[in-house]
């Protein structure tokens, strides 16, 4: 086997330069198919159906602006604006996909594939609503320790907060 460094596009799978290759559902994989790869052709496998799927985005602050109190009202508010824009887009792809595609300056975008990368996004806005999932994390955390090349060495401690997440809720 050789391991390629890929970046975020799938060049080195339809360039044939790599036979497998790893993609989001919502975005590189629709790629692939768009570029006349049918689904068929396809072995796909769910890092999450081996329940070895790690977190991904995220949002991040140093603990000591946590803090500071006016830090902490702004990231509340962000966080709230965003949990509300989530849902709004989950409840209206359609608007949702015009929005990315009228703030496209390059043309690269398609309203089918804004569409279909809207209907895999509203999957993530699930019953947690835009919070930290705990089995997530701790499965996350699992994962990065026990693999060949163990990522972490050891649990990290205090490595997240749901006091932003909950008082945005809560407001």
């Amino acid at each position: 086997m050789t391991l390629l460094q890929a970046g975020f596009n799938v060049a080195p799978l339809l360039q044939r330069q790599a036979d497998c290759i790893s993609t989001m559902t919502y975005n590189e994989y629709w790629q692939i198919i768009d570029a006349g790869v049918s689904e068929d052709e396809l072995v796909t496998f769910r890092y999450s159906d081996f329940g070895v799927d790690t977190l991904e985005d995220g949002i991040y602050a140093l603990e000591t602006d946590l803090e500071d109190p006016e830090f902490v009202d702004k990231m509340v508010r962000f966080v709230r604006a965003s949990m509300q824009g989530w849902v709004w887009a989950a409840e209206n792809p359609d608007e949702a996909a015009m929005i990315v595609l009228d703030y496209d300056e390059t043309g690269a975008q398609t309203e089918e594939h804004q569409l279909r990368m809207m209907g895999e996004i509203a999957l993530l806005v699930d019953e947690h609503g835009g919070t930290l999932d705990e089995e997530s994390y701790a499965r996350t955390v699992r994962t990065l320790l026990e693999g060949g090349d163990a990522v972490i060495t050891a649990e990290p401690e205090g490595a997240w907060t749901a006091e932003i997440t909950d008082a945005a809720r809560m407001q």
